[in-house]
């Protein structure tokens, strides 16, 4: 078990399985992309346990609290760091988050973005620290996303060989 495994383990964390695309869906990208130490994160919505698509589904503001998306994202975490674990292999190869973005589907009014995104972020740098953890961010309403997500968020990381 790597060092961030045992950290996710002390955390009270569990990651799902990698996910698994419903059947019929098409997507003509992958979910991550391995470009010499970079890694890239396509946006990814909550995964269940299984590895089946979580959502949430729905508008923040609406059908949604930022305590509900702050949560969600933080599970948006643990999907993407499966994905990139099925990857990579040992998340302790993971030697710094460069880039957060994320995408809130908003409500007319709803403003707190920010908050919902901040859920990601701070599992990120609980899991990982400071040093590795840090990364800039952004945070953006849309007024939908695909499949009606709540919220997709991508990233892109540095690897050691």
């Amino acid at each position: 078990m790597s060092d961030i495994e045992k950290r996710l383990q002390a955390l009270g964390l569990a990651l799902p399985a990698a996910t698994r695309l419903p059947e019929g869906l098409h997507l003509p990208f992958s979910l991550v992309n391995v470009r010499g130490n970079r890694v890239l994160i396509s946006g990814h919505p909550k995964s269940n346990a299984d590895g089946s698509i979580g959502g949430p589904f729905g508008q923040l503001g609406a059908e949604l609290t930022t305590q509900q998306g702050y949560d969600a994202a933080r599970e948006i975490a643990l999907a993407v760091l499966a994905n990139v674990k099925a990857e990579i292999g040992d998340l302790s190869r993971i030697t710094g988050w460069t880039r957060v973005f994320g995408m809130v589907n908003s409500a007319p009014g709803f403003c707190e973005q920010h908050l919902v995104i901040n859920g990601f972020s701070d599992l990120i740098l609980e899991v990982f620290g400071p040093d590795v953890g840090r990364h800039a961010r952004s945070a953006i309403g849309t007024a939908g996303l695909p499949m009606n997500f709540a919220i997709e968020i991508e990233a892109e990381l540095d690897i050691a060989d």
